[in-house]
């Protein structure tokens, strides 16, 4: 279940929002003041945040850098300022949407959805452990540090098992996503071929990310 924060000092509106978000599956930490939101930023894994601007103790463009310099959670203003110049600051303190009350639950609830959906795929974007780094945004495998020369079709692969991590891809699923550098179609001889090489480029013994599952198709593990 994902966790959105709202920051918001009416009370009532805090509490509305709040409502609204669970019944829409949600979990929800509701708080009225920039020090609180701290605190439970601190004490919880945030996905979104929901921020007004004029807040007791100061503004929320000063939280939003303060959790951007933190680590990368999507925000969204819910604010009575209607000003361009406010639009932009908001959006230059580093927030994905900048929303003037009074506005539509029904739209926010979509605008939401959407958020997150699309830093869910970000995250899958980037793999990272002590051993293996893989950037699919800029082509980029690093094996302890040093560059891992890859080929274009083993990087479709990999591209599948990072958006899908932990999904059984059936062989007939990678078949009709997977095509070679010359536009012909790829067997799944040849899929079995790419896999393995591919293992023998990024893995070793300690260090297992791709699982055959025996006559089925082969799932991400890392």
């Amino acid at each position: 279940m994902q966790t959105i924060l709202v920051v918001e000092d009416d009370y009532d509106l805090n509490q509305s929002i709040g409502y609204s978000l669970k019944k829409s599956g949600y979990a929800v930490c509701g708080v009225t003041s920039i020090e609180k939101a701290k605190q439970m930023f601190n004490r919880n894994q945030i996905d979104l945040i929901l921020l007004d601007v004029n807040l007791p103790d100061g503004e929320g463009f000063s939280f939003c850098r303060w959790v951007k310099a933190k680590r990368e959670v999507p925000v969204m203003y819910l604010t009575a300022r209607d000003m361009e110049e406010d639009a932009l600051a908001g959006y230059d303190s580093g927030a994905e949407d900048y929303v003037i009350k009074p506005f539509s639950m029904k739209v926010l609830l979509k605008k939401i959805d959407i958020i997150l959906k699309r830093a869910v795929l970000s995250k899958r974007m980037i793999f990272t452990d002590e051993y293996l780094y893989i950037d699919l945004e800029n082509a980029k495998v690093l094996v302890e540090g040093q560059e891992c020369a890859i080929t274009p079709t083993e990087f479709r692969l990999l591209r599948q098992f990072l958006l899908n991590q932990g999904q059984l891809l059936t062989y007939d699923l990678l078949l009709e996503r997977l095509w070679d550098s010359g536009g012909q179609f790829v067997d799944k001889h040849a899929l079995a071929v790419n896999v393995n090489r591919l293992r023998g480029k990024i893995e070793d013994e300690k260090h297992r990310y791709i699982s055959n599952v025996y006559g089925m198709g082969y799932q991400w593990i890392g």
